[in-house]
């Protein structure tokens, strides 16, 4: 199932008090980027985190599930209606995730 664009408009609205937010479309998913690095992304209508120490402490009971199968498990956030609580979520998580990998010169 792919995921629907109102929920990305909705959750990157949710974003929003971060600033350097976007998102690029792959494969009918999205994949949600904060100031350049992979920070989750919403598949099947559901957003997910990478899973950094910051994530799983500060999100003790959220629920660890493949984005597709076969993938590495993410964390779901289900408290997408608190922005204040995804800024930090993402403000937190930031110096955890690896780096932009750097594109080949052809």
């Amino acid at each position: 199932m792919a995921s629907d664009k109102a929920y990305l408009d909705y959750v990157l609205g949710q974003l929003s008090l971060l600033g350097d937010i976007r998102s690029r479309a792959m494969m009918g998913e999205f994949i949600i980027y904060y100031r350049d690095k992979v920070a989750g992304g919403i598949y099947d209508n559901r957003f997910l985190v990478k899973q950094t120490k910051f994530a799983r402490e500060f999100m003790p009971d959220a629920a660890l599930e493949e984005p597709y199968e076969g993938a590495k498990p993410m964390l779901l956030v289900d408290n997408i209606e608190d922005a204040e609580f995804l800024r930090d979520l993402f403000e937190g998580m930031y110096n955890e995730l690896p780096a932009p990998k750097k594109k080949k010169k052809g």
